[in-house]
């Protein structure tokens, strides 16, 4: 069973959210918390394989909370909720540490959808959520980026390909077809660059990516 931690201050979403779970024989709800700060022991005490996190929460918010939870137990999945796609919590949550974002209006198998994704190291992002990133990501950078060479020779040249295609906000299949090559050869490429970075998933590449100046986002 994949355990999830519900964390969110408003009873009724998360009555909704166990509801929308419930349909899916292989999650489980393994807790739930009101504010930022009983998350963190919630998650402590009971490692949920996912931390759906609301954001504007009383005690501690959903950023703080992420930071702290990641910190501490980095193999937890978390997935933001907010009320709209371009909440300015967005980029910092994905700084500290989220796997990615879903709107509270979210479609239930959707949702699920997501959670499955998470763990398998997918995007929780669809392309034009992606490209929302990219752009809040570019705001928050600085004018000049250096290049980490150290970090850049990591990478082989397809890979840096598939890094720039992703800061681009390119899903899977476009940046197959953008490469000439089938989209699991894009997939095996963007395993190998989360090992070599230390994450998990597409999300953090990105935002490590734009810190260690592999990509340009303002141009």
């Amino acid at each position: 069973m994949i355990g999830v931690l519900i964390v969110d201050d408003e009873a009724m979403t998360r009555e909704a959210l166990r509801d929308y779970l419930s349909a899916d024989p292989t999650l489980e709800v393994v807790g739930e918390a009101a504010d930022g700060q009983v998350a963190i022991r919630q998650a402590a005490v009971l490692r949920p394989d996912v931390v759906l996190m609301d954001m504007q929460m009383p005690v501690l918010d959903g950023v703080a909370a992420t930071a702290a939870i990641h910190a501490e137990h980095p193999e937890i999945r978390i997935i933001g909720l907010t009320t709209f796609s371009t909440d300015r919590y967005v980029t910092p949550l994905l700084r500290a540490g989220a796997s990615g974002y879903l709107v509270k209006d979210t479609r239930p198998r959707d949702v699920l959808a997501a959670i499955h994704a998470a763990l398998s190291g997918e995007s929780v992002l669809s392309p034009e959520v992606t490209r929302h990133v990219v752009a809040g990501l570019r705001e928050s950078v600085p004018a000049v980026t250096a290049r980490d060479e150290a970090i850049a020779s990591l990478f082989t040249d397809k890979e840096l390909q598939v890094i720039e295609l992703l800061a681009r906000g390119l899903g899977n299949r476009e940046m197959a077809e953008s490469l000439h090559v089938a989209e699991s050869t894009v997939k095996a490429r963007l395993v190998k660059i989360a090992a070599k970075l230390g994450v998990h998933d597409r999300v953090q590449i990105l935002v490590l990516a734009v810190v260690h100046g592999l990509v340009d986002l303002r141009g």
